[in-house]
């Protein structure tokens, strides 16, 4: 499906907004919205989102590992309930990508709970697109959340990226 969505970097006023988003998923692990407006502001050149119509209707969260730079960690990928099945989720890990592979990354890492079908599917084509490979092991069991019945966060690691600026290339 073909995305026509502006894809750019967040800025600070963007934050309500995507927790908004974040917060209408129902899936997500919700965030205060104090956080979506750091983020915004602190992690905008390895971040993106989406606007319709000047409004954000999607966005990736991500991060540059301080121990590791060449590792972006992505922390959320939402898309508005009326943008989904269209492919904007893809099309934002595409953009996001494209940017940072040029800056050094060479992984992207993400952390999925096992009966996220929809991550898995989305990270999976992601790495299948840019031909790279996944690796994937526990970073944090159900035992190490405080809350009770937290299911393991598994780490999905991508790589190593290329610089090519095509999926298929």
């Amino acid at each position: 499906m073909s995305v026509t969505h502006l894809i750019e970097s967040p800025t600070k006023a963007d934050g309500a907004q995507l927790w908004r988003i974040a917060r209408d998923s129902a899936k997500l692990d919700l965030n205060s919205p104090y956080a979506y407006m750091l983020w915004c502001r602190d992690f905008a050149g390895s971040s993106v989102v989406a606007r319709e119509d000047g409004e954000a209707v999607g966005f990736v969260i991500a991060y540059r590992r301080p121990d590791d730079p060449a590792t972006a960690l992505v922390w959320q990928v939402a898309v508005d309930a009326s943008q989904r099945g269209k492919g904007l989720a893809g099309a934002l890990l595409d953009a996001l990508y494209t940017r940072l592979v040029g800056e050094g990354v060479r992984y992207l890492e993400t952390t999925i709970t096992p009966d996220n079908e929809a991550s898995i599917r989305l990270f999976t084509s992601f790495a299948k697109r840019w031909n790279a490979a996944v690796e994937t092991s526990v970073l944090f069991g159900g035992e190490d959340f405080p809350e009770a019945g937290h299911l393991p966060e598994e780490l999905y690691r991508i790589g190593p990226l290329t610089t090519r600026t095509d999926p298929g290339e």
